[in-house]
């Protein structure tokens, strides 16, 4: 008998779970990271009371509830609001200036989760008196991120991160004039909220849906195998119109990505980018 070492059935595993996620959900995780899924699957097995991944993707199948926690594991979840500080002032220096020659402006946050990143770009926009023109759409294929980043609710002891990340990224209020702290929560304004368009939104598979004159979808590629971060780019520069801008996350590039020749280097040490 031949031995089958066990990462290659683990792997063989994961890649059947995925196949079965989608066929029966249309939830597309084939093309992201294999190291990465293998990771959060794993820690997602002793939280869902199973031993392999085998009597996962049998859950799955039966459950949607199952699919639902495992989700949360799939998809990005850790986020800080003005996270990169650098990135929110180059936006605010370099990008904000050609931006208020718009009439009015739309903003795609892709991969928005539990909407850290919605609720700086609104905040910055309104600094800056922007806001009241702006549509941002904010999009995520987790539903219980959509609602969470919808809701607007962020536990207290988390504000002061957010207080000095929004210092460094240049606000030059009190965070605390955008929301209201009760029963241990920090609130943040309606009126930021109401200039925002929560929708499901999947990478993977969906389609350009919207013109926009700014994309932000940071620390996401970095999950993507190469096909999916092309796929992906490809969205971006199909949605953005002439000049428009792109801006990605610390740990990512447009190098070596099929569509770069569709951008010129904006502020490349923040991540920021221009159609070309």
């Amino acid at each position: 008998m031949i031995a089958v070492p066990p990462h290659a059935t683990t792997e063989i595993e994961v890649r059947l779970l995925l196949e079965a996620i989608y066929l029966q959900y249309h939830y597309d995780f084939r093309s992201y990271s294999m190291a990465s899924l293998k990771r959060r699957i794993a820690a997602a097995l002793p939280k869902l009371g199973c031993v392999t991944i085998s009597a996962l993707q049998e859950r799955v199948l039966h459950d949607p509830d199952t699919l639902s926690a495992l989700l949360q594991f799939l998809t990005v979840q850790v986020s800080d609001m003005f996270r990169d500080p650098p990135f929110f002032r180059a936006l605010r220096e370099q990008i904000v200036p050609e931006l208020e020659t718009y009439p009015s402006l739309k903003v795609w946050i892709a991969g928005c989760s539990s909407g850290e990143e919605v609720y700086s770009w609104a905040i910055t926009l309104a600094d800056v008196g922007l806001l009241d023109r702006t549509i941002l759409y904010a999009t995520d294929i987790n539903p219980d991120a959509l609602a969470k980043a919808e809701a607007g609710l962020y536990p207290l002891d988390r504000v002061a991160t957010f207080s000095e990340n929004y210092r460094l990224s240049g606000g030059k209020r009190s965070l605390s004039e955008y929301y209201t702290a009760a029963y241990g929560s920090a609130a943040f304004s309606r009126s930021l909220r109401s200039r925002v368009v929560f929708s499901d939104h999947s990478l993977a598979t969906d389609n350009v849906f919207a013109e926009v004159q700014v994309v932000s979808c940071r620390n996401v590629l970095i999950y993507f195998e190469r096909p999916l971060q092309d796929r992906a780019i490809k969205l971006f520069a199909d949605s953005l119109c002439r000049r428009g801008f792109l801006g990605l996350g610390a740990g990512e590039s447009l190098k070596l990505t099929t569509h770069a020749a569709a951008f010129r280097d904006c502020a490349a040490k923040e991540k920021w980018y221009q159609r070309c």
